[in-house]
Order: structure tokens, then sequence, then C-alpha cells
């Protein structure tokens, strides 16, 4: 989405340190984020390209335990189905 999008962006030295600094899957949406302030409508209809990193979904799914929030606010929060919070927490539970 970067490049093909706004490749003038990827010239600016600011943008060039920070994407080296990206090392996870919730590293590139939280940056992507901010370069980026996308419509709704464009967030829908890109987050069905997107995928997740199993430490990532680790990440998320202890941050949801440790802070008690439900599946229906994290994927709210995250625009993440809840079916696939579910999924997630059947396929990690030994790890969580």
């Amino acid at each position: 989405m970067l490049q093909s999008e706004h490749p003038e962006k990827l010239k600016d030295p600011k943008i060039q340190r920070q994407l080296k600094k990206l090392n996870t899957t919730e590293d590139v949406l939280k940056f992507n984020e901010k370069l980026f302030q996308q419509s709704k409508e464009n967030q829908e209809n890109n987050q069905k390209l997107k995928t997740y990193d199993k430490k990532t979904i680790l990440k998320l799914l202890q941050y949801q335990d440790k802070h008690g929030f439900s599946t229906s606010y994290m994927s709210k929060k995250y625009k993440i189905s809840r079916t696939t919070f579910l999924n997630w927490r059947k396929l990690f539970k030994e790890e969580i």
C-alpha cells in the first residue's frame, strides 16, 4: 500500500528511518495508520487483505486477557472480526 499509493513518501528520510524499525505486523499497521489517515470505508475494504503474524496475535490476546477486555471491544478497537479473535484463542490456547 505504501509504495503503490504514495511512492513520494518513501523518499522522505524520516519515513525511511521509521521503515527500518518495523518488525511485526502490528508495527506496520500502526505506522500505516499514522502515515495515512484512511476513511472508514477504505479501512473496511482493506481489512480483508490484512494478515497477522503469530507474535502479534499472541500479543493481542495477552493484552485482552491482561486488561479483561471483551472480544467485542477488541474486535472494534483493532477492526478484526470477533470470529477471528475466537479462532485465534482456540488456536493459541496453550501459548496464551
